[in-house]
């Protein structure tokens, strides 16, 4: 199975989303923004997640690094350039 996952980086936690490729939703957790605790949810999907993607907000490093050095592919996602958010008036975890 290969999966696809995205992390929506809050200040203070993050909303980690893993879907197949049928785009069903097979993992989805809001953590506190604690490296040990995003790589316990990831690490038994390690062999299967073909890529993360995670916001590029001004905290990232921490979490890009961290991912990195655990083996995944992380890829940064520049918000304000994805089709999608232009002319969003409101924007939540699930649509992020």
């Amino acid at each position: 199975m290969e999966l696809y996952g995205g992390i929506d980086l809050h200040s203070n936690n993050n909303v980690i989303v893993l879907t197949d490729e049928q785009d069903q939703i097979i993992l989805r957790r809001r953590l506190p923004n604690r490296l040990d605790r995003v790589l316990e949810e990831l690490v038994p999907y390690r062999e299967d997640i073909k890529g993360l993607v995670v916001e590029s907000t001004y905290n990232w490093y921490w979490l890009v690094d961290g991912l990195i050095e655990a083996g995944f592919w992380v890829h940064l996602a520049n918000t304000p350039a994805i089709v999608q958010y232009k002319g969003l008036k409101y924007t939540d975890d699930d649509s992020d």
